[in-house]
């Protein structure tokens, strides 16, 4: 095969080629560093507190696409074929102040100035699909950057009224979207591509099939997709991760779609991707969804990823065991498939061999009576990791439990099914009293650990609280007796 030897990609309006890039390269330093970029801010290097904020945008199915991203965390391999913006290229129709910068400005919403670039960046994300947002949206679209100066009032205040600053339809980043969309497609060859810098190198396959020879000739090699975790594992472990084999271009593995009863999800979809078509089949899980990371987190980082990294805190095995999930595994062209739950061996172990790799997840669509639930305890509400999540899928017919799944993460090794708790619940009375006895049978199932998010015994008793909480959502007193 005949490959490439740098990647290339587009700054603000500059095309880049790069040779020497080694798997731990990550965005912002090649930002800061080697182009002088500086509006673009280290605070955590863990892309936690948005400061390094900047926009990648990639040509999808739907055209060009613009997002916001961690740039701490975010390896300069993986900006092949992506267009990237930094502050110092937003500017309005005339050459002065982008109208999210005016309203910044005339809002009062600066004081020390370091994390505003990345506030910036994030609400430039919302202007160009929301140019006139409300507080909701402004709320969500700053879930992943941090102020220690202003208490955002004046910040949320700049973006509800930056709409009156200027014409979305006249950004240069509209105005010009043809034309970047263009050079992007330009860049694009179908080879597979491999830099390195020493003994360092980063891998990115041509396609799917590539990726899957590729992994069944180099099974240690670190697969990364949205790098939410690896990057941490590089700015924080200082770990080295080469070989490393990036997945997240591979379209195919984005894919999301329904069909024969299901969702199917492809590995590498993003959070931000796979949002709409999840909740549209599942409306529970909206509120859920939306408080896994920040916009920047939820762009990036991938469904696939989180279920392969099998953290035992991972937000989506828990919902996604609840609804009878099964993870579709493939190694070259062989593929076998298996029940999430089973995926989950133990800590730090998952049924994976050698050379294997999640491709898919199948989620089968819910029948009429089955009542969903998914929560999410955190210390602070928004862009935390979970201390607990859990979720629940109960069936009810004739007033009688048929079936259950209650799935709970952050109280074992892995995320897992209340076993003993789901056998109380079924063939009882759906009542309130069920929802406690079964609870009380979760000492059987778990055994949780004491850390810095929570003791044993704080996890075991908000575990309980919430088969009561379900009942108060879903109970009869909600739902007039619907099954």
């Amino acid at each position: 095969m005949d490959h490439r030897r740098e990647i290339r990609f587009l700054l603000n309006g500059e095309e880049v080629r790069l040779a020497e890039v080694c798997a731990e390269d990550m965005a912002l330093d090649f930002l800061r560093l080697r182009r002088r970029l500086t509006g673009t801010k280290e605070g955590c290097a863990e892309g936690d507190c948005g400061a390094c904020t900047v926009l990648v945008g990639r040509l999808t199915g739907g055209g060009l696409v613009y997002e916001p991203v961690n740039a701490c965390i975010r390896p300069l391999a993986t900006l092949d074929g992506c267009h990237v913006v930094t502050v110092e290229h937003l500017a309005g129709p005339g050459g002065g102040l982008h109208p999210v910068q005016a309203a910044m400005v005339a809002h009062h919403g600066s004081q020390c100035g370091f994390c505003t670039p990345g506030i910036v960046m994030a609400l430039v994300a919302l202007w160009l699909s929301t140019p006139a947002p409300g507080r909701e949206a402004v709320e969500e679209a700053l879930q992943g950057n941090l102020c220690r100066c202003t208490g955002y009032a004046p910040i949320l205040r700049a973006a509800e009224a930056m709409g009156g600053f200027g014409d979305r339809a006249a950004d240069p980043l509209v105005t010009g979207r043809a034309e970047v969309a263009a050079r992007l497609a330009g860049l694009r060859d179908g080879r597979r591509v491999e830099v390195a810098r020493g003994d360092s190198r980063a891998i990115l396959p041509a396609d799917v099939e590539d990726f899957a020879a590729l992994l069944a000739e180099m099974p240690d090699a670190v697969v990364v997709a949205g790098a939410t975790d690896v990057g941490l594992w590089v700015t924080k472990g200082l770990r080295r991760i080469s070989p490393a084999i990036f997945v997240g271009h591979l379209d195919a593995l984005r894919r999301v779609e329904t069909r024969d009863g299901a969702l199917h999800l492809g590995s590498g979809a993003s959070y931000a991707e796979a949002q709409g078509p999840l909740v549209a089949a599942f409306p529970h899980l909206a509120g859920y969804w939306s408080r896994i990371g920040g916009p920047q987190v939820r762009a990036a980082g991938t469904i696939g990823g989180n279920i392969a990294n099998g953290s035992p805190i991972g937000d989506t095995p828990p919902a996604l065991i609840a609804l009878g999930a099964e993870v579709v595994l493939r190694r070259g062209d062989v593929r076998r498939v298996l029940p999430l739950e089973a995926f989950f061996v133990d800590y730090g172990r998952q049924d994976r061999a050698p050379g294997e790799f999640v491709e898919s997840l199948r989620i089968p669509l819910s029948g009429p009576g089955t009542r969903h639930a998914a929560y999410k305890i955190s210390k602070r509400r928004d862009e935390d990791i979970s201390t607990l999540a859990a979720a629940f899928a109960v069936t009810v017919e004739g007033g009688i439990v048929r079936a259950a799944r209650i799935a709970l993460g952050g109280m074992a090794g892995v995320p897992k099914r209340a076993a003993h708790a789901e056998t109380a619940l079924v063939g009882r009375p759906w009542c309130e009293a069920s929802l406690v006895a079964a609870a009380a049978d979760l000492p059987r199932d778990f055994t949780p650990l004491t850390d810095w998010r929570g003791t044993a015994a704080y996890r075991m008793k908000v575990a309980q609280n919430l088969f009561r909480r379900f009942w108060l959502e879903q109970g009869e007193a909600r739902t007039g007796g619907a099954a």
